[in-house]
């Protein structure tokens, strides 16, 4: 992969984190408590956990991608970039 394209694809993967970051806290926004029904606080919580580990575990393989591909980019010998 040529290094211009790798630093891209890196920055690329540090920005979806970011998106994923603003996806979960719009869920859990939408997904709180309201006084005029809808979820109780019980079920919210139980929620935000599971959404929260599945958000967290998808920005940290954006990030372990991202920093390979920066590392590649920089031209580090990298033997399985992916």
């Amino acid at each position: 992969m040529p290094p211009k394209i790798a630093k891209l694809a890196g920055l690329g993967a540090f920005g979806a984190c970011a998106g994923l970051l603003a996806l979960f806290a719009f869920i859990a926004f939408i997904a709180r408590p309201g006084r005029l029904g809808g979820i109780d606080n019980t079920n919210a919580i139980v929620a935000w956990i599971a959404l929260g580990g599945l958000f967290a575990a998808l920005i940290i393989a954006h990030i372990a991608i991202g920093k390979q591909l920066l590392k590649l980019a920089r031209g580090a010998d990298v033997r399985h970039p992916l």
